[in-house]
């Protein structure tokens, strides 16, 4: 079992959790569409080259942003992160996958 989390801006929080939902993240025992989320600020500048979502090249911006945390089983790992990369509106998502451990 591994835990990922991701960084979603607000406008598209439930639009991703959804999809990573339906690629099949968030299953505990008999529980479905379970996470946990966090409301921050993130940070960031693009560079040149980039195609931002939010803001513009060269510019630091700061915008509310949802941290959210879900398990995902190892045979769903390839098509959560397809779907997490397909959804999410940013050019690079931000996010982090870490293995459960379970003794």
């Amino acid at each position: 079992m591994y835990k990922l989390t991701v960084f979603i801006p607000e406008e598209a929080l439930e639009q991703v959790k959804s999809a990573l939902f339906a690629a099949g993240a968030g299953t505990i025992g008999n529980y479905e569409a379970c996470c946990w989320q966090v409301q921050g600020v993130g940070q960031f500048k693009p560079l040149a080259g980039s195609n931002p979502h939010i803001g513009a090249q060269d510019k630091l911006e700061k915008v509310p942003e949802w941290r959210v945390e879900m398990v995902v089983a190892q045979k769903n790992m390839a098509q959560v992160v397809e779907a997490l990369k397909q959804a999410h509106p940013y050019e690079t998502p931000a996010y982090d996958i870490i293995e459960v451990l379970d003794f």
